[in-house]
């Protein structure tokens, strides 16, 4: 079996659309995923998450206290301050940096058909840019 075959026979990619109704907000998506996850009935693998988004990104964080959630957008505007004399003509340029600061993607671990997170853990698409409504793609691999 050449590896083309291979990656293919042991691959399943889903897309996932998740509704976002704030101008910014971090999206507990991990339910979702890990539906995706046992769905594959795999007993062991990785799975990936993408974000083909340049105005959203996404992230690990604690999902068990709200209040994080809150700082880490507080922290995210302060780092990147919306007053700023920006050059893109769309007016977003702090969504485009916030969700370059974030990330595009997040390879997840995965044993006995489910999400292999911390104990606190959970995956956030991080919207910067809404409400709108995103598209993710997850792929799992044996």
């Amino acid at each position: 079996m050449n590896l083309k075959a291979l990656c293919a026979s042991h691959s399943r990619m889903k897309t996932l659309m998740i509704k976002t109704g704030q101008r910014e907000a971090f999206v507990d998506i991990s339910k979702q995923v890990n539906a995706i996850v046992k769905e594959a009935s795999l007993s062991a693998g990785i799975c990936v998450v993408f974000c083909p988004h340049t105005t959203a990104g996404l992230t690990i964080n604690e999902c068990a206290d709200p209040a994080v959630v809150l700082d880490m957008k507080k922290a995210l505007g302060e780092i990147v301050a919306e007053g700023s004399q920006w050059q893109h003509l769309e007016g977003n340029s702090p969504a485009h940096v916030k969700a370059s600061l974030m990330g595009s993607s997040v390879l997840l671990p995965m044993v006995g058909n489910a999400l292999k997170l911390g104990r606190w853990q959970g995956v956030f698409l991080c919207e910067f840019d809404g409400p709108r409504e995103r598209e993710l793609w997850v792929s799992v691999v044996s």
